[in-house]
């Protein structure tokens, strides 16, 4: 059975780009979301995230008239699930964060009553091990006249697949047809139907795996970053206390052949890396050991740079006697996870600037040059010649190439990207 419409549930940094993808294709294309300024947003063939030609792409779908974007699930052929997988609240310090799946509840019991015999359901999101079978039974639940793998395998009404996302921001566009996919069916036909759908634009290889396996891909992959990462944040830790230079020493490192330490940084944002290895430490919290350290590394690492930006401003103060804190001006360089978007999840950079906020008597600036329409209640945003004319100390906590073609000079710098260094 072809796939003449396919509907993407959830446009946001994934959702979006897939569903522009497959409009790029000539494919009549229905996008869902709760959100409905998104959906009017994109109706009038305008994005509301950052990511570079995604405005082209979604302009000309929706003037062709193959993608519009809706609040309700219509009928499909296909639907693909790109919603969040946030964390449920934390009770106890010493719990480890359990992924919130009420999202893709949600978005699978929306989409229920327009399924019909022969529909294709593939979960995008980044989920725990078992998630695609959760979401199967909540399809079931919902609809006892069609049958669905678990039950019928092979001869199901409906097929259901899992299919991790694994794209760079800022890169996306290029990445959803270049990269690899991973599929991981409820059955082999769920496999082989979900590997023609992506074959609609996808020129990367799709292999083929069983739904459980596909799942802990997609984590296994973001861990075992994250335990890199942690590696790098840990070392340059040590060496401050040490009063060695990391970037040097990570530098002559690399020289080894076969060493490849990656840099170290604030800590870990975004929506994968920072999240993904709570969903192995979830499930197994006896065994996850490296990778639960890891994790913890990485998120203390914000309180460690705001403590060594305390200490700046009281060196600052020592050197300048007749000043007091309220009039020492802070401005925080970068907001987003990563370099040149507009990404503010689980940003290690936000949290940092709000937490010095709170600490410090006097003024913080935040510069992001990828921001300009978000307004923050806990400090100012700024430009960056704003910033220079008037900051006491400066604070790099994001690598943007705009603050990579400046070089601050000035004596009160804490740099955590080692480009003002």
């Amino acid at each position: 059975m072809s796939f003449e419409t396919i509907s993407v549930v959830g446009l946001g940094y994934i959702g979006l780009p897939t569903a522009a993808m497959f409009a790029s294709r000539k494919k009549k294309v229905i996008g869902v979301d709760v959100n409905q300024d998104a959906v009017d947003t994109i109706n009038r063939g305008e994005i509301h995230i950052v990511e570079p030609d995604l405005d082209m792409l979604v302009s000309a779908a929706v003037q062709q008239g193959y993608l519009k974007a809706v609040t309700t699930p219509e009928p499909a052929d296909a639907f693909l699930i790109a919603v969040p997988t946030p964390f449920l609240p934390i009770e106890d310090v010493n719990d480890i964060p359990r992924p919130d799946l009420s999202y893709i509840e949600s978005a699978a019991k929306a989409i229920a009553p327009v399924l019909k015999k022969g529909d294709l359901v593939i979960l995008e999101s980044t989920s725990p091990v078992g998630a695609t079978e959760q979401m199967a039974d909540w399809l079931s639940e919902k609809r006892p006249d069609l049958s669905f793998p678990q039950t019928h395998a092979e001869n199901a009404d409906v097929n259901i697949a899992h299919c991790p996302e694994r794209v760079l921001p800022g890169h996306v566009v290029t990445e959803l047809v270049q990269n690899d996919r991973v599929i991981g069916g409820m059955s082999k036909r769920c496999s082989e139907r979900s590997v023609d759908l992506y074959k609609t634009f996808v020129m990367g290889e799709c292999v083929i795996t069983n739904a459980r396996t596909a799942e802990m891909a997609k984590l296994t992959e973001n861990s075992s970053r994250d335990v890199q990462i942690a590696f790098a944040n840990e070392l340059s830790m040590i060496c401050d206390e040490l009063d060695i230079d990391v970037w040097e020493l990570i530098s002559l490192a690399n020289r080894h052949p076969r060493v490849n330490i990656l840099q170290p940084g604030p800590g870990v944002g975004g929506h994968c890396i920072a999240v993904d290895p709570w969903f192995i430490a979830s499930k197994t919290p006896k065994l996850a050991k490296l990778i639960k350290s890891a994790r913890e590394v990485n998120d203390m690492k914000p309180e460690w740079v705001v403590k060594k930006i305390r200490e700046m401003v009281s060196q600052y103060l020592n050197d300048n006697p007749d000043k007091n804190e309220h009039e020492i001006v802070i401005g925080c360089y970068g907001l987003s996870f990563k370099p040149d978007i507009d990404d503010l999840r689980e940003s290690p950079a936000l949290e940092i600037t709000k937490m010095l906020s709170n600490k410090h008597l006097g003024k913080v600036l935040a510069i992001e040059p990828n921001i300009s329409q978000v307004a923050f209640d806990d400090f100012e945003l700024v430009s960056m010649e704003q910033s220079l004319s008037i900051t006491d100390i400066h604070v790099l906590l994001v690598d943007h190439s705009q603050f990579r073609k400046v070089k601050v000079t000035d004596k009160y710098i804490v740099d955590t990207k080692g480009i003002w260094s």
